[in-house]
């Protein structure tokens, strides 16, 4: 439904280094601010730790711009998370290792929020982890998906997993849609329920234009 609503979307990248600088370009940015600025780092050919230690400041300030704000920040990320990857060349073969070790191999990396460490196992390690973010965690708790008590990234994690039966492609197509879906459709404050593919099964979107109804009669 949420794929036909917003058309085909691009995964992460599945490179452990090129999935870290999309981790951290994505922090308060839109997904086309991130994309875009993805996009300028790969045509410009450094999206690699040895390419992101050489490259010019002006040309890696140019490329992270299009993100949005904190550009020095997100550069000094890029640059600490590079410099891992050189000391440690075989990290992404860990990533990909069994899962203990990589779990605890991605503690190297700087910045890399739990959310952003379930991303890097599914889609650069592909271990079968549901990441699930603020974005995922909204939509699946307005749908009911994340229990009736306070919701919790690892109830919502664990109750997502079996509805997707374990599979890793199913993983990785929820969280693409349902976190995009929380970034520009269902989004924290004034959700857009009106246009909302989701809304005729979303309790909280059919209460929500239940009262829109009520005050405009």
């Amino acid at each position: 439904m949420l794929q036909r609503f917003y058309g085909l979307l691009a995964p992460p990248p599945n490179d452990a280094y090129a999935l870290f600088a999309w981790e951290v370009l994505s922090r308060q940015s839109l997904p086309a601010g991130r994309d875009a600025a993805m996009a300028d780092l790969r045509r410009k050919h450094i999206l690699t730790p040895d390419a992101v230690v050489r490259a010019p400041r002006a040309a890696l300030e140019a490329a992270v711009a299009p993100a949005g704000s904190s550009v020095a920040l997100r550069l000094d990320a890029l640059k600490a998370g590079a410099e891992v990857f050189r000391r440690h060349r075989t990290l992404p073969v860990t990533i990909r290792g069994p899962l203990p070790n990589a779990r605890r191999s991605l503690r190297l990396l700087p910045q890399l929020d739990p959310p952003g460490a379930h991303r890097m196992l599914l889609f650069a390690g592909d271990h079968p982890i549901v990441p699930v973010d603020t974005r995922v965690l909204r939509v699946a708790a307005r749908l009911g998906y994340a229990g009736s008590e306070k919701p919790s990234f690892r109830r919502t994690r664990l109750t997502l997993g079996a509805l997707l039966g374990g599979e890793r492609e199913a993983f990785r197509r929820a969280f693409i849609y349902l976190s995009h879906h929380g970034s520009l459709t269902c989004t924290d404050r004034d959700p857009h329920c009106r246009v909302c593919p989701l809304a005729p099964e979303c309790p909280e979107a059919l209460g929500a234009l239940q009262r829109s109804r009520q005050s405009e009669l």
